[in-house]
């Protein structure tokens, strides 16, 4: 028989959307219920899912992403993941062309720096990443960058799918004028809380993608995102609990929250589902951390009771990469 949810902290206060700027609130943790028992060899860990309102302002958001970093790190948290925009969210695309930095910068050494001293892996969800051809394209990338607890970048995931959107009522976004698509999807990375595929946001939508990770060994999706308000209340939520329960992953998707600038805002409501769909662990609104605990245990045990990968008919349609069935 399923069990419904494992161990989970929520330490993100719960407050209903709002435009205003959320920076600098105090949130206040729930106290945490005892871990439930693992059988022997199995892994996983404590995750922490940092949710932030990043700004045109580097040093601001350095001070909120490292202060929520360390406050993880104290908890016993393994691996932290930020947002996409993490580093900042300009308020045109010029302004993040401006602001846009190589791999090797200030801001990722900074970073790597925060990693070896917190000991704790870093999902860093979405960097802005002036890339070996930004000489001649002068467009950047939109990077997921994994950082090993030694402060060592160990993975650079650019995104696929860039966002080009025009909603009634709201500002354009196209995130194609001044981004670059990346080029490949890369292999699950062998983590201390499991075996963790990268993407950002955008792709949520391409369950193909998720499915790809899933095919490769991912026991972990995780989904960095900026989902603007109205796309984020609609479809946010049950887009990663259908991820999680079609590819039997955890999925991590840390959020922005909040106004950014005059013209842009974010949905926040960062969150970790489990294999099963359920959610452990979820902000609302406002900066903060939720926390959940990995249990790849019951990973196997959901893919054991009900083994839908393998009943997947590629023969008839084809693997889910597009590459014709044999």
């Amino acid at each position: 028989m399923l069990r419904v949810a494992p161990w989970a902290l929520l330490c993100c206060a719960s407050r209903a959307p709002q435009s205003s700027s959320t920076a600098g609130r105090s949130l206040t943790a729930m106290a945490a219920p005892p871990a439930p028992s693992v059988s022997p060899g199995a892994s996983g860990g404590l995750v922490a899912v940092a949710q932030v309102t990043s700004t045109g302002d580097k040093e601001h958001n350095w001070r909120q992403c490292s202060a929520l970093v360390r406050r993880a790190a104290a908890m016993g948290a393994r691996a932290v993941f930020l947002p996409e925009g993490f580093d900042f969210i300009g308020d045109s695309p010029q302004h993040s062309l401006e602001l846009a930095e190589p791999l090797h910068g200030d801001t990722v050494g900074r970073y790597r720096q925060l990693a070896r001293e917190c000991d704790v892996w870093l999902s860093l969800g979405g960097f802005h990443e002036r890339g070996q051809d930004w000489d001649s394209t002068g467009r950047i990338y939109n990077c997921h960058l994994l950082l090993d607890s030694s402060g060592a970048l160990v993975a650079t995931y650019r995104k696929l799918h860039l966002f080009d959107a025009a909603l009634p009522g709201q500002p354009a976004l196209c995130e194609s004028s001044f981004t670059n698509p990346g080029q490949e999807l890369l292999p699950p990375i062998d983590t201390p809380v499991g075996k963790l595929g990268l993407a950002v946001c955008y792709d949520l939508r391409f369950p193909e993608l998720a499915q790809a990770l899933r095919g490769a060994g991912a026991q972990i999706l995780t989904f960095p995102s900026a989902f603007t308000v109205p796309t984020g209340a609609a479809h946010w939520e049950v887009l990663l609990r259908a991820r999680a329960i079609e590819c039997q992953c955890y999925v991590v998707a840390a959020a922005q929250t909040g106004r950014h600038n005059a013209t842009r805002a974010s949905f926040g409501h960062s969150l970790v589902a489990d294999p099963w769909g359920t959610v452990v662990a979820q902000c609302h609104q406002g900066p903060g951390l939720c926390l959940a605990h990995i249990d790849l245990a019951y990973l196997e045990q959901v893919r054991r009771d009900l083994p839908v990968h393998g009943h997947r008919r590629g023969d008839i349609y084809g693997s889910l990469t597009g590459t014709p069935g044999t």
